[in-house]
């Protein structure tokens, strides 16, 4: 287990978004998958307003999470949007934000939403009036926490100054293949926020870190000290996510239950010093 602010949750979350996007499982399969993460331990599951598929069904991935609101912690996002031709955009105004908040409590069927986090900067609104929306929803009783996403280190610190405890959380991509958040999450080890990688297990399929030669087919460390130890390269991948930070909660997508079994099982699996030798460092 370990801490979202004063909030314990699983050492592994699950991350939402396939559930809701192009190629989407059904909704019976969507549901399972998510039952299973529940059944396997997790207790923090990550959505967003604009995990969908089609520009008329906002809030798709929300409406499926709501029923498992007393199950789970569930943290959403605001502040992108997605047209329906498979864009992302980005809107950062504080006003914006504030309706954005109304509709995920609507669409999760809750009072107060536990974490809320703004999706991405809007480079066309100064980062202080979109954070500052966070503000106003944490000192109007909407949100219980506030997080961000995909922000730099100095973002980070203007939010400490805004939201003082209220920040509680930096969900930075993060993966063998793309460190170049390391510096946020040192940051976040420093000022205990939880740091919560995004596409956490990027890179492991590939033949290299620094990608594949043409026609190479070698494995990564990943796949070398799995088959040691008997499980998938994704269980390493999580479990070496853990040893970087006492406050790095990975949160790898699933849609199929056997996924996110396998995913929640990396949380028991400890590495050793040689198996870490093997994998990269931060």
């Amino acid at each position: 287990m370990r801490l979202i602010g004063q909030a314990e949750v699983s050492a592994i979350g699950m991350g939402a978004m396939p559930l809701s996007i192009e190629g989407r499982p059904d909704r019976a399969r969507a549901l399972a998958t998510v039952r299973a993460a529940l059944d396997a331990g997790i207790t923090l599951i990550d959505t967003a307003d604009s995990y969908h598929w089609h520009a008329d069904e906002i809030g798709h991935n929300e409406r499926l999470l709501a029923g498992f609101s007393r199950e789970a912690l569930i943290g959403t996002k605001g502040g992108r949007g997605r047209p329906g031709d498979g864009s992302w955009t980005v809107n950062g105004r504080p006003d914006h934000l504030l309706r954005a908040c109304e509709g995920s409590l609507r669409r999760l069927g809750v009072e107060v939403i536990d974490l809320y986090q703004l999706h991405k900067p809007d480079p066309d609104v100064p980062w202080a009036d979109s954070v500052g929306a966070l503000r106003t929803l944490l000192d109007e009783g909407k949100i219980r926490m506030a997080g961000l996403s995909n922000v730099t280190a100095a973002q980070i610190l203007t939010a400490r100054e805004i939201l003082g405890e209220g920040l509680v959380s930096v969900q930075n991509r993060f993966s063998p293949a793309v460190r170049d958040s390391a510096p946020e999450l040192r940051l976040c080890a420093e000022l205990g926020l939880a740091f919560l990688p995004w596409s956490p297990l990027g890179g492991i399929s590939r033949s290299s870190l620094d990608g594949p030669s043409a026609g190479e087919t070698a494995d990564t460390p990943f796949h070398e000290v799995a088959r040691k130890r008997g499980v998938s390269p994704q269980r390493v991948c999580l479990a070496w996510l853990l040893t970087l930070s006492p406050t790095v909660i990975p949160i790898p997508g699933a849609s199929r239950p056997e996924t996110i079994r396998d995913s929640a099982a990396a949380a028991d699996l400890t590495l050793t010093e040689h198996d870490l030798s093997r994998l990269p460092g931060v």
